[in-house]
C-alpha cells in the first residue's frame, strides 16, 4: 500500500503538470485553461492511484478496471470542448489537450514522474512551438463566410470568382440576393489568414463593402 507522503507526491506533480499545460491555453484565451487542466490530471492521478489500492485493499485481481474506464470519460470532456467551440469545426486541439492531460495524469498517478515530465514538455513543444510554426508560415485554414455589398453585383461576382481561382481556393454556397437598393454576394471557402485579407484588400473600394465571419459562427 502507498505511504500518504507518496500519494500526495503523485498527485501534487500531477496537479502541477496539468496546470503548466492549462497556463499556455489560457495565455491563447482557449478553453479548458489552468483550473481544467489541473484538475483533468489531479482526477486522472486519483483514479489511477484509487484503482490499485482499492484493488489491493479488497483483494480484486483487476488493478486497472477503473483506471481502463478514464479514457472513456474523457471522451465525452473532449467532445464538450469541441461543441462548445461551436460546430465542431474548431476545438480539436482542445480536446485532444485534455486527452493528453488524463494520460499524463494517469502517469503521475502510476508514479511515473519522468514519463509524466517528459509528456508535458512535448505537449508544451506541441502547444508554443509548432503553434508558432502554424502562425509564422500560415499553415492554418479556417471555413469563412464572405459576404460582398455593392451596387454593381455582376462585375463584383465575376472578379470574385476570378479571384478565388487564382488563389486556388474553391467556393461553396455561392449566391447572390438583393438587400434594399444593393446587390449581396455571399460564398464560404476555406482560406488562411493571408488569403483572407487578400481577398478582402482586393474586393474593398468604394461602393464595396467586404465582411468576414468564420463558417461555424454563421447565424442563418
Amino acid at each position: 500500500m502507498l505511504s500518504l507522503r507518496e500519494i500526495f507526491l503523485r498527485l501534487t506533480v500531477a496537479a502541477v503538470l496539468g496546470a503548466i499545460i492549462g497556463i499556455e491555453r489560457d495565455l491563447r484565451r482557449r478553453p479548458a485553461g489552468m483550473r481544467t487542466s489541473l484538475f483533468v490530471c489531479l482526477a486522472t492521478a486519483l483514479f489511477t492511484i484509487l484503482s490499485a489500492e482499492l484493488a489491493r485493499l479488497f483483494g480484486d485481481t483487476s488493478g486497472t478496471r477503473i483506471a481502463s474506464n478514464i479514457v472513456q470519460g474523457i471522451g465525452f470532456l473532449g467532445a464538450g470542448a469541441i461543441i462548445r467551440e461551436v460546430g465542431g469545426r474548431v476545438g480539436m486541439t482542445t480536446a485532444a489537450t485534455i486527452f493528453v492531460e488524463a494520460a499524463i495524469g494517469m502517469a503521475a498517478g502510476g508514479g511515473l514522474y519522468a514519463i509524466a515530465t517528459y509528456t508535458t514538455a512535448l505537449v508544451l513543444f506541441g502547444l508554443v512551438c509548432l503553434g508558432w510554426v502554424a502562425q509564422r508560415f500560415d499553415l492554418k485554414c479556417r471555413p469563412m463566410v464572405f459576404r460582398v455589398t455593392t451596387s454593381q453585383a455582376e462585375s463584383v461576382a465575376t472578379e470574385i470568382q476570378q479571384l478565388m481561382a487564382q488563389m486556388k481556393a474553391p467556393m461553396q454556397h455561392f449566391r447572390v440576393s438583393m438587400a434594399g437598393g444593393n446587390s449581396v454576394v455571399e460564398f464560404e471557402s476555406v482560406v488562411s489568414h493571408s488569403q483572407q485579407e487578400k481577398i478582402v484588400s482586393q474586393l474593398n473600394r468604394k461602393g464595396v463593402i467586404t465582411e468576414v465571419v468564420p463558417a461555424e459562427g454563421r447565424h442563418e
